[in-house]
Order: structure tokens, then sequence, then C-alpha cells
């Protein structure tokens, strides 16, 4: 259930995705830089991230 929370706000909007999985750190930064940028990067590495930490 946890994941399908962080997906959702992966989708909507991206760094708090990632905050809500990892919070602070390199991976947020990142994220937040791309979706700065661009959205769809941003949406992309947050659900990459969100399922890399979903299932190790």
């Amino acid at each position: 259930m946890g994941s399908l929370i962080g997906i959702l706000a992966a989708i909507f909007v991206p760094p708090l995705g990632v905050f809500l999985t990892v919070g602070i750190g390199a991976d947020f930064w990142i994220n937040l830089l791309l979706t700065c940028f661009f959205w769809f990067p941003g949406m992309i590495h947050a659900i990459w991230i969100i399922a890399k930490h979903d299932n190790g």
C-alpha cells in the first residue's frame, strides 16, 4: 500500500514520491533538479527510485 501512494505521488509530484521513499538525500535533490527542468524525466526517475527501494 505504501508503494502505491509513492507511485501516485511520483506521477503528480515526483519529488514528493522520492521524499516519501528515501527522505532528503542525493536522490531527492537529483529528482528535484530533473523535475524543475522537465517534468517527465523527474517522474521516470521517481518511479525508478521507488521501485528500486521497494524490491531491495
